[in-house]
């Protein structure tokens, strides 16, 4: 399989962030699929979810699973948020790689998230509210969808990368 690794999570796990570095560490390239899906598209995450529906984007998400799992070079894949709730992708993404789910609690994403109004899902009345109700229903499907989890809270970067290479040697070597 090489080196395919998928980072699943809640929005604000730092996905994008952990992916970039584990890029700049190992050399593979990054793939997100949410700027995949923009591109794509040729409109933003939250116009898709506006002008064509959350139903839409979740269609393109698959599309776009698909294509990454049909790669065969070395990578690293950060997903949106919401991938994993389809069990489609979920199946799709174990059978592409090594999948990762960096767990974050909700008052991490709070404090990462304050005053971004990027996100469609949190946007309106009780954000708060309703992030946290999102977090702790998709917490069991990223468990399930996982290879193995790397706790997020706390941790540079740097350390969750080193972390989640540790785990995937010792997977490899079990296998």
């Amino acid at each position: 399989m090489g080196m395919h690794i998928i980072l699943i999570g809640f929005m604000g796990a730092g996905k994008t962030t952990v992916g970039r570095t584990l890029s700049g560490e190992t050399g593979i390239p990054l793939f997100d699929t949410d700027l995949m899906i923009e591109e794509r598209a040729g409109m933003r995450v939250s116009q898709i979810f506006e002008s064509l529906g959350e139903e839409e984007f979740r269609r393109l998400e698959t599309e776009t699973v698909k294509s990454l799992a049909a790669r065969r070079e070395d990578w690293v894949v950060s997903t949106g948020g919401g991938l994993p709730l389809k069990e489609e992708n979920q199946r799709l993404l174990r059978q592409a790689g090594t999948v990762v789910y960096l767990r974050v609690s909700p008052e991490t994403v709070a404090e990462r998230l304050k005053g971004d109004t990027s996100r469609p899902l949190l946007l309106g009345e009780d954000a708060g509210g309703r992030m946290r109700a999102l977090l702790e229903s998709r917490s069991p499907v990223y468990e399930a969808a996982a290879h193995f989890l790397v706790d997020v809270d706390g941790k540079s970067p740097v350390e969750i990368c080193q972390e989640i290479l540790c785990k995937k040697r010792l997977k490899i070597q079990d296998i």
